[in-house]
């Protein structure tokens, strides 16, 4: 989706004529005021021949813009090809929109073997997830996409009693524990369980390419390749200014969040929506096979974007009670979220 299991082509195809809102459409994250440009304040060099760059392409079929602030132009130039060159390559491994993916070839046969060393350690690391949110995390639900996809997309296959059959599926099929994990082999327990990685693998790419840029000596960047990720502070000082928008009135923007070196991943049903109520929508509860509703998004602030990312989704499932005890298991991490009366609080410290 923003995490959620947030799905897309490929695996997850919208058929032709239906309406499909990618979450970096449908949840964009944009300039702190209307009508300004997303980086917002003006630019007060701190260095006369230090400049902005950027590059702008996509990501797991998300919008993705790459920022950097830096005096040498062919360095960046150098930069942003290397930077395709891997988001091609984590395509090539976590993409549910290539079908030679490794992801997609593990959801087609039900195992792979010899997996790259990042789908091994990404599986790996969203089970400790769904350990730690109590299975709210659950990467295993793609066979809950497939049900609603075929229930409210297709005109041949059509479910009876969705709600029911969601049950059944979640309780046959959904289950992170059921996820085979190794260096040789990754393989599933059951015939017909499947796996999405979109939201928290935008969220792992996010982190590398930061990681990879700090590495390369860049020290004021932004990052965003479907989730956020911060390189120190804007040039003119001040904390990089992100605003966010209404869930219920997209065009309008009602919450501004300052990152200064950190990461932000929001996640809302209202991203992917399967009929124009919202009602049933991609981010799923694995306990029920139901659509999650209990808060209309979340917005988590934390060092990484892997980790926000994967918050965000466990606390639209689980709801603003049980949202205090997931921050605090997770260091350094704070969160704002939206009622469904449009309501916001702010959770953790700030």
């Amino acid at each position: 989706m923003r995490e959620t299991p947030i799905m897309g082509r490929g695996a997850n195809q919208t058929p032709a004529g239906a309406r499909r809102l990618t979450r970096r459409r449908a949840i964009r994250i944009i300039a702190a005021a209307a009508g300004l440009p997303l980086m917002i304040a003006a630019v007060r060099a701190t260095a006369p021949s230090a400049q902005m760059f950027r590059w702008r392409g996509e990501v797991l079929d998300e919008d993705a813009e790459l920022t950097l602030w830096h005096a040498d132009a062919a360095l960046c130039r150098r930069t942003f090809l290397r930077v395709r060159a891997e988001i091609a390559r984590y395509e090539r491994i976590f993409s549910l929109y290539q079908p030679d993916s490794e992801i997609s070839r593990l959801n087609a046969a039900g195992a792979l073997s010899r997996p790259a060393p990042e789908l091994r350690a990404l599986i790996e690391e969203s089970q400790r997830f769904g350990v730690m949110s109590g299975g709210a995390f659950d990467i295993s639900v793609q066979p809950l996409w497939r049900l609603y996809e075929g229930h409210f997309w297709s005109h041949a296959h059509i479910v009876p009693d969705i709600v029911g059959r969601a049950r059944e599926v979640a309780r046959e099929l959904v289950d992170f524990r059921r996820i085979e994990t190794g260096a040789r082999r990754i393989a599933f327990a059951r015939e017909g369980m499947g796996i999405t990685l979109n939201s928290v693998a935008q969220g792992f790419i996010t982190d590398a390419i930061a990681d990879m840029l700090r590495n390369e000596g860049f020290e004021t960047a932004v990052v965003d390749l479907g989730e956020f990720r911060t390189l120190g502070r804007h040039p003119d000082g001040h904390p990089w200014r992100i605003g966010i928008r209404d869930a219920r009135a997209m065009s309008e923007v009602d919450r501004v969040i300052e990152l200064d070196d950190t990461a932000l991943a929001v996640s809302g049903g209202y991203g992917t929506t399967f009929e124009p109520t919202g009602h049933f929508n991609h981010i799923f509860d694995p306990q029920t096979g139901a659509s999650a509703n209990q808060l209309a998004d979340a917005a988590v602030i934390g060092p990484r974007a892997t980790v926000a990312t994967a918050l965000a989704v466990a606390i639209c499932v689980v709801g603003e009670e049980r949202a205090h005890a997931l921050l605090e298991a997770c260091p350094g991490t704070r969160a704002l979220v939206t009622r469904s009366d449009g309501t916001a609080v702010a959770i953790g410290r700030s």
